[in-house]
């Protein structure tokens, strides 16, 4: 690992191992329990795995949820409430699960896509649910009491697969991206209509391979995507597309492109709520981007912060930050592990370690030192 500006590391505080296939996706619980809360992973051995951090401080898997898809699970996504676990699989279903007290039951299994489903998001107030699938297109999913799930909108615009949808931390907008190099922005047009109202591609600055992934960041106006094309690309997402003109004029823009720092395809994306990016690829490594406070420039730009090569054995697959402890970072891999980083300054690394080699050398006990 590289210390860029000599100040953090990610250092890894645990390898979470269970799964017996590759890990795809990774999803904390927004109100678990805990102040680090609950996470869910899935995985090409179609289950999906809930693990919580125990009284000694290390990470355990509390309950498996197996017997529902026939194949790989491939995203998993909690409601706003934390009560609700939507997982998406390649047997072309999406699975609800309800969360009673420590136990998980599947309530509702949502069908219609024609294949492989990619991914699952909900909306912010936990009304809505997109899934979007190998068949080109994007379901939008109406929430109704009794668990009950009602498709409201069935979305086509993509022309290839569709490897990721997003919804705005706010806004009921939802972001599409896929195969065809493209990312998609779908509003409603008040009569209960799903359109796309923008599509951010190639002409725009926009990517010139597959879009695996896209995260925002928690103010809501600013979006980074994540390519085949080995880039990373900063949007500016300040306005509200459902109000913007008929022309696209005052839409999402791009700001920028970060280049260079992955070798191989970057697969996810995630953006902290302290304002840094993590990013996964297939060159088993991870990377943390910060803004740089350089003003020299007039668009905004971004900078390394760090660099964990062989964060894992094979591909990562996900990265994501976690929503009560913005320092701590969670990664999925072909591997079939798990691994829960935390980001540290360094200089209190080496105060501890100084203090450690001085307590060895003198015989004192260490733990009377710190």
């Amino acid at each position: 690992m590289e210390l860029l500006d000599g100040e953090l590391e990610l250092r890894e505080i645990q390898k979470l191992e269970g799964h017996t296939d590759r890990v795809w996706s990774l999803a904390w619980n927004p109100t678990g329990t805990g102040v680090a809360g609950m996470l869910a992973s899935c995985s090409g051995d179609k289950t999906v795995r809930i693990w919580q951090k125990g009284p000694s401080g290390s990470w355990d898997c509390s309950a498996v949820l197996e017997d529902t898809h026939t194949r790989t699970v491939r995203s998993c996504a909690w409601s706003p409430s934390g009560k609700l676990l939507a997982t998406a699989s390649f047997d072309g279903t999406t699975a609800i699960w309800e969360r009673v007290g420590g136990e998980f039951e599947c309530v509702a299994t949502l069908e219609g896509h024609e294949n492989e489903v990619k991914s699952v998001s909900w909306n912010a107030s936990g009304s809505l649910l997109a899934t979007c699938a190998r068949d080109k297109t994007v379901w939008i999913w109406e929430a109704q009491p009794g668990n009950e799930f009602e498709c409201v909108s069935v979305l086509q615009g993509h022309t290839q697969d569709v490897k990721m949808v997003q919804w705005h931390p706010f806004l009921d907008v939802l972001v599409s991206v896929g195969y065809d190099n493209s990312v998609k922005v779908w509003t409603e047009d008040g009569d209960d209509d799903w359109h796309c109202v923008q599509t951010l591609g190639e002409a725009g600055s926009g990517h010139t391979s597959t879009v695996w992934a896209l995260s925002f960041n928690s103010a809501g106006d600013r979006m980074v995507t994540c390519s085949d094309d080995l880039t990373l690309k900063i949007w500016d997402t300040s306005q509200n597309p459902s109000e913007t003109s008929g022309d696209g004029s005052g839409s999402w823009s791009h700001l920028c492109t970060l280049s260079g720092y992955h070798d191989r395809t970057i697969f996810s994306v995630h953006w902290s709520r302290d304002g840094l990016i993590a990013s996964g690829a297939a060159d088993d490594a991870i990377r943390l981007f910060t803004e740089s406070k350089d003003r020299m420039v007039d668009q905004p730009s971004y900078k390394m912060l760090v660099k964990r090569e062989k964060a894992h054995d094979m591909d990562v697959n996900s990265v994501q930050w976690n929503l009560k402890e913005p320092k701590l970072l969670a990664s999925a891999s072909d591997d079939g592990t798990i691994k829960i980083w935390e980001l540290s300054e360094v200089s209190k690394l080496v105060e501890h370690m100084l203090l450690q080699e001085f307590a060895a050398g003198t015989g004192v006990d260490r733990h009377q030192t710190f």
